[in-house]
């Protein structure tokens, strides 16, 4: 998996048909996808319940690229073995979710996945400072983590700026979830973000046997992103 600061889009299986997930990843696919987001939920760090490691093991081999899984689960560091076991290329956990997330960081490394940090709107950019050398990917949440849907929280437009103020040229992705549009989209790439989750904005109109809505929608949302990106 390499690394490069084109824009890339990771629709979050979240809004698509669960019960035909390897036909929709095909399809967001063939449609212009980049990576393919997984958002699993505990029902304790966040109020939804959603995907376990088996799932993910399940779609594994749907997905000609990247797996992006979004762990939005506490204790977080027991299932991080589990999840690469399954694939992962990137597994991503909460700053919030546990007291040493030094100690997650580490463990997403050394069980061979590439590591991300996320950060819920309230959380401060200074909480993952001392992480920045350890680090792959930032995950800056732009609705409160949970549910699909949400409307954009347009304050962490002002968080994405100092993130890429302090990552520099360091080589870390700086990815933006929730309410990703191409009204959106255009505001944090042109603030310094290069992964775009989106998961309604990707879905909507489209089906497995309609998949040319999904490309549009693709399509719309980079094109978008790319004239804004610095």
């Amino acid at each position: 998996m390499s690394f490069d600061r084109n824009i890339k889009i990771a629709p979050s299986i979240l809004a698509a048909d669960f019960a035909n997930f390897g036909a929709e990843i095909l399809a967001v696919q063939e449609q212009g996808a980049d990576w393919i987001h997984v958002d699993v939920m505990d029902g304790h760090f966040v109020p939804s319940i959603t995907f376990g490691p088996e799932t993910c093991k399940a779609i594994r081999p749907h997905i000609k690229g990247v797996m992006d899984v979004h762990l939005m689960i506490t204790p977080v560091d027991a299932y991080i073995e589990a999840f690469a076991k399954s694939g992962a290329d990137i597994i991503t956990a909460h700053v919030e979710a546990g007291p040493h997330a030094h100690r997650t960081v580490q463990a997403i490394r050394n069980a061979g996945a590439k590591a991300g940090i996320a950060l819920n709107p309230a959380t401060p950019v200074e909480s993952i400072e001392y992480l920045l050398d350890m680090i792959d990917l930032i995950c800056v949440m732009t609705v409160n983590p949970g549910f699909g849907g949400q409307k954009f929280i347009h304050s962490q437009i002002d968080k994405v700026k100092k993130l890429r103020a302090m990552v520099g040229d360091r080589p870390i992705h700086i990815e933006i979830d929730g309410g990703v549009t191409p009204e959106t989209a255009p505001l944090v790439t042109a603030a310094g973000a290069d992964v775009l989750v989106a998961g309604s904005a990707v879905f909507s109109g489209g089906s497995v046997q309609n998949p040319a809505p999904y490309g549009e929608n693709i399509r719309a949302i980079r094109a978008a992103a790319v004239a804004a990106q610095g």
